[in-house]
């Protein structure tokens, strides 16, 4: 049970030619790796994550998850792979804002093989573990930033992922939500045993990772 990439090179198309994003990038994550990715903006984090969660393709190189490559996938194939394999915490929590923190939660189950009768349980359970078990019925705006992360986070882990992948996650909260939520990823991280990626600006979110590396001009290195 692993991600693998190898060699991976990204280039958008410009007027003057190729712009190199992502340079010969390699990483080999195991069940229950965690890695926090750092590095200024503009240098390719973002960009390797997106690769990484199949929303974006490589210009060069490969991506196996649990064996598989994604990106040989027919379109619908990889999206189903996608849902059933991959979760999402981004910086802004993109929750319904009309739709329960149960509702949200259950959302990725919508397109799932896994139907929400049969995940709702699961969903209860983790919403208990983020510390929101008495607010299923509360809506997004009723919750505070930190909360909405949580949810965020829940909805993440429901259909049980093998690779748990972060943008920015604590970007938007203060520093005290921010260590909470932090702390969070990590311990559901380990329950779960995901390989977990983080991209972060944050070194407070950085330092709770055993492993840790910089991009530096589309290049992945391991932090100073």
């Amino acid at each position: 049970m692993s991600l693998a990439a190898h060699d991976l090179s990204k280039d958008y198309p410009t007027r003057s030619g190729p712009l190199p994003i992502l340079r010969g990038v390699d990483l080999d994550l195991g069940r229950g790796d965690a890695l926090a990715v750092m590095g200024p903006s503009g240098s390719g984090k973002s960009t390797l994550l997106h690769i990484l969660g199949t929303l974006d393709r490589p210009t060069a190189g490969s991506v196996t998850l649990d064996g598989t490559d994604p990106f040989s996938l027919p379109e619908a194939e990889l999206a189903a792979f996608r849902n059933r394999r991959i979760g999402f915490v981004f910086q802004d929590h993109h929750l319904l804002p009309q739709c329960s923190v149960l509702e949200n939660v259950l959302i990725p189950t919508l397109v799932s093989r896994a139907g929400v009768d049969e995940t709702e349980p699961y969903a209860r359970k983790l919403l208990d573990r983020v510390g929101l078990g008495g607010r299923l019925d509360h809506r997004p705006a009723e919750l505070s930033g930190g909360e909405r992360q949580r949810v965020a986070v829940a909805r993440a882990l429901v259909l049980k992922p093998t690779l748990l992948l972060a943008d920015e996650p604590t970007g938007n909260l203060d520093r005290k939500s921010a260590q909470a939520v932090g702390e969070l990823l990590l311990d559901l991280h380990r329950q779960e045993n995901t390989v977990l990626v983080v991209v972060t600006h944050s070194g407070d979110l950085a330092r709770l990772f055993s492993r840790r590396m910089e991009m530096t001009d589309g290049t992945l290195a391991p932090a100073a």
